[in-house]
């Protein structure tokens, strides 16, 4: 009697509990509804307005005849004055200024304010450094220029304003900026009721879920409690179960993000031992992938003590040659891998690694000395990771190949005119913060198209991929060879001292002429190439200047005979100017003289 009536008593408690729990959550529910979405609206808002700025900015350097002058002199030219005028009827900007990089304010939507200057603090603190600056605040509705409520002079009638400085940077050198003023009263009123509606229609939701669990509990009778408690452990067992599941579920989905995430095999193995390592902590394990020969598969990770070698064969692993997985240990008879070996009698398994139909590699898993019946309860999730490494890394290898054919000429198997831009680029701005040097050299094929004409085009990509082949074997450490197009080539040697480049010009020059190319039954005619060599900064600091001064040396060398080596002339020289004197050689042995820059 007294256990019912404790019971009894408990019940009503928590009964009680539940319903002021609810009437204190309807009390939240309409603080959040009133409360909450000024804030949030007024966040999205400005990061809307941020990107919008920078649009508007855009928009007005673009119809101006030439925005960084007329910021740099704080003048702006009629024809841009007129254009100007037209911006705010074609956006949501009500007014804005333009400001030179001192402050002075040289064009204004409000002609008054032209010749002023910007007294804010955040300008020379904030803006001037790149920054944009943001900032909403209520004003008198007669304040806004062009409102249908700006003949109003009611002080009660107010208008939610932003307002936004966008900085002008070029070449990291502050030009000025531009001021917008936008009227957001309309679009924020409208947020506002949009998020109070969502939030009003999910706190409901939730007040309706809690007020029908209170209604079952009040409804909840005494057999129904002696019930719970009689399946308390068992529900306990279940949830248990379920935790350990949910963890294994979110385990193979981190996995499987981080996998596909990862850039190289390497990065991916070093993942793997991670994950293992948690998702199966009662097994040791390694992995093996197929070489590239797939006459052998290499140790790639190992977690949990385990251990892999440095290569075996796929006869050495019974699952690889029965093309399933294999479990040592749940048979009355079983053989054991090779790989394995020494072996303590432990259970293991082998899953052979399949991707797109092909075995791909070996994932192998042994028991820990204490953990023997947890590890056999894990095969299923042992094989799910297996089907997560496999997809991972066929993903790796279909990107990587993907990548190498986007950056590849198929003709030469040399990087062609993307990659040699990229490349060159990243190659200037590693010369501009370490000032190691840098060189180009533009090769091209002397009479490639009379070649062409009397062999054909067979013969012709014949000896371009032997003039390929020469260039990417003459090529160390970063050295680049690409092949921008037709019978040119490309050199980027980064790291090589001038004198070391020219050198590295003329013995291309002389490999070429000494290539000898069959087609058919017959050798072709004597290869020979014209080179023109660039260094950096000498002869540009862009890359499309560096380029240039290397094409113009090239066709110096061609103009001066072709089979030579050119150096571009300085920047101070026109490089159509016939008395500018370039230094090319020519060498028809070994020991010829190499001409000094």
């Amino acid at each position: 009697m007294n256990t019912a009536l404790t019971s009894s008593i408990a019940e009503k408690i928590r009964s009680l509990s539940l319903l002021l729990m609810l009437i204190a959550a309807a009390v939240v529910s309409v603080w959040a509804v009133l409360a909450v979405p000024g804030p949030v609206v007024d966040k999205m808002l400005e990061a809307d307005i941020r990107k919008q700025a920078e649009l508007w900015q855009r928009r007005v350097t673009l119809h101006m005849v030439n925005a960084e002058e007329a910021f740099e002199e704080g003048i702006i030219q009629p024809q841009d004055a007129a254009l100007l005028t037209l911006f705010t009827e074609e956006t949501d900007v009500y007014r804005y200024r333009l400001l030179t990089s001192a402050g002075e304010i040289f064009w204004s939507s409000r002609s008054d304010e032209i010749g002023e200057f910007e007294a804010n603090v955040f300008f020379s603190t904030q803006v001037s450094r790149g920054e944009i600056y943001y900032s909403s605040r209520t004003v008198p509705a007669f304040e806004i220029d062009e409102s249908p409520l700006s003949d109003s002079y009611d002080e009660g009638i107010t208008r939610e304003v932003a307002r936004i400085y966008v900085p002008l940077m070029h070449n990291g050198h502050f030009d000025g900026a531009i001021d917008f003023h936008t009227d957001i009263t309309d679009l924020r009123n409208t947020f506002i009721q949009l998020a109070r509606l969502s939030v009003a229609l999910l706190t409901g939701v939730a007040l309706l879920a809690m007020a029908i669990a209170v209604y079952v509990i009040f409804k909840s009778n005494r057999f129904r409690m002696n019930q719970l408690r009689q399946r308390s452990k068992t529900e306990r067992e279940i949830l248990d179960e379920q935790l350990r599941l949910a963890r294994e579920v979110q385990l193979l989905g981190e996995l499987n993000e981080w996998l596909q995430s990862s850039r190289s095999l390497d990065e991916l193995f070093d993942m793997v031992a991670r994950f293992m390592t948690h998702i199966l902590p009662t097994a040791e394990g390694s992995v093996y992938v197929y070489s590239n020969s797939r006459d052998v598969l290499d140790g790639c990770a190992s977690w949990n003590g385990g251990t892999h070698k440095d290569h075996i064969h796929p006869e050495e692993c019974w699952g690889l040659r029965r093309g399933r997985t294999y479990e040592f240990g749940a048979s009355e008879i079983d053989f054991v891998c090779e790989h394995a070996e020494p072996h303590d009698g432990r259970a293991y398994y082998c899953f052979p690694i399949l991707a797109h139909g092909e075995t791909v590699g070996l994932m192998h898993l042994r028991a820990l000395s204490d953990a023997t019946e947890e590890f056999t309860q894990s095969k299923k999730l042992a094989q799910m990771c297996a089907e997560q490494i496999s997809m991972a890394i066929a993903n790796v290898r279909m990107r990587d190949q993907l990548h190498d054919q986007s950056v590849r000429d198929p003709l030469t198997g040399l990087f062609n005119r993307r990659h040699m831009t990229e490349t060159l680029r990243k190659s200037i701005n590693a010369s501009q913060k370490s000032g190691i040097p840098l060189s180009l050299i533009a090769v091209d094929v002397d009479h490639f198209k009379k070649f062409n004409d009397n062999h054909g085009h067979d013969a012709g990509d014949m000896v371009l991929r032997a003039v390929g082949s020469v260039l990417e074997q003459a090529c160390d450490g970063e050295e680049v060879a690409c092949r921008p197009g037709g019978e040119e080539f490309t050199l980027i040697l980064p790291g090589a001292s001038q004198q070391d480049v020219m050198t590295k010009a003329e013995l291309l020059r002389q490999a070429v002429e000494a290539i000898v190319v069959r087609y058919g039954e017959k050798a072709l005619p004597g290869i020979s190439i014209s080179l023109g060599v660039a260094h950096y900064p000498q002869h540009g600091t862009m890359p499309q200047d560096l380029l240039r001064a290397a094409d113009e040396a090239l066709y110096e060398a061609k103009a001066k005979g072709r089979n030579q080596v050119c150096v571009a002339s300085g920047p101070e020289q026109h490089p159509r100017d016939p008395s500018v004197q370039k230094d090319c050689q020519k060498r028809s042995g070994p020991d010829a003289p190499i001409a000094a820059e």
